[in-house]
């Protein structure tokens, strides 16, 4: 009777290994397609609560049927103004992977960088909401660094472009119960209403710890008990957004003009 080779049971675990890792990486693969569905089906649900036009019932079907009213457009940082479709596709843009693309992005320093970012995209989805062919609403993606993660959300804008009408944080990996009560739609709801820059222009809105009074409570919002560095985050990240390297030149670009064309 021949002996068995030593190594035998090594191929054998090497061989299942091998079989078991080709399973997993063609389980993945075909799962992509579905996850990104869902990552964009998820977006677009936010940015519909974020103006106030989804309020949970209803699910992928209502979603895509109310976001036929949202319309898509992709603008330069640098200056606020609206890129053509023909330059730049908003429907493949992917504004993360433009950020870290050296065509496409470029590095903060450290004063710019109030959010954390590291790196900033040179262009910006917005999502626009109209009614009787006027600009109703403006929807802007945000991101910015908590205690833990970053954190990724969507602020609605009046059609002033000064006045915030709706936030959502859908993405996050901050403390449940303390830091991830940014998803709570009560505490969302103390948005509604908020100045973003004071008569200055600066930006201003920022979470603070119990409420305010006076001039202040137009920018400031009450913040969450115990998550001081969650709300520093956020606040950065509104500072951020809302300032020069953010969508200022945007909003200043065409406040009160009701229309984004030119």
């Amino acid at each position: 009777m021949a002996k068995e080779s030593p190594a035998k049971p090594f191929y054998s675990v090497l061989i299942l290994a091998l079989v078991c890792s080709m399973l997993v990486a063609g389980a993945a693969v075909g799962l992509r397609p579905r996850q990104e569905t869902n990552r964009k089906f998820d977006q677009k649900k936010n940015i519909l609560r974020a103006a106030g036009l989804y309020h949970g019932q209803g699910g992928q079907a209502e979603v895509e049927k109310l976001f036929q009213a949202v319309e898509t457009k992709i603008i330069r940082l640098s200056d606020g103004s609206v890129v053509k479709p023909a330059e730049i596709e908003p429907a493949t843009f992917n504004q993360l992977k433009a950020a870290f693309n050296p065509e496409t992005g470029r590095a903060l320093t450290k004063e710019e960088d109030q959010a954390g970012l590291g790196r900033r995209e040179n262009y910006s989805l917005v999502y626009l909401v109209k009614k009787n062919d006027r600009l109703d609403k403006v929807i802007l993606p945000v991101r910015g660094k908590g205690l833990w993660s970053t954190m990724y959300g969507y602020v609605a804008l009046a059609n002033d472009l000064a006045t915030i009408n709706g936030i959502t944080f859908y993405q996050h990996g901050e403390t449940p119960g303390l830091g991830g009560e940014i998803e709570n739609e009560t505490w969302q709801a103390g948005w509604a209403g908020k100045k973003i820059h004071n008569l200055q222009g600066e930006p201003v809105l920022r979470v603070v710890k119990g409420k305010s009074s006076g001039e202040e409570s137009r920018y400031q919002i009450d913040g969450i008990s115990g998550a001081t560095l969650t709300m520093n985050g956020v606040s950065n990240m509104m500072s951020f957004w809302f300032g020069d390297h953010g969508f200022k030149p945007f909003l200043e670009r065409y406040k009160n003009r009701g229309d984004l064309d030119g």
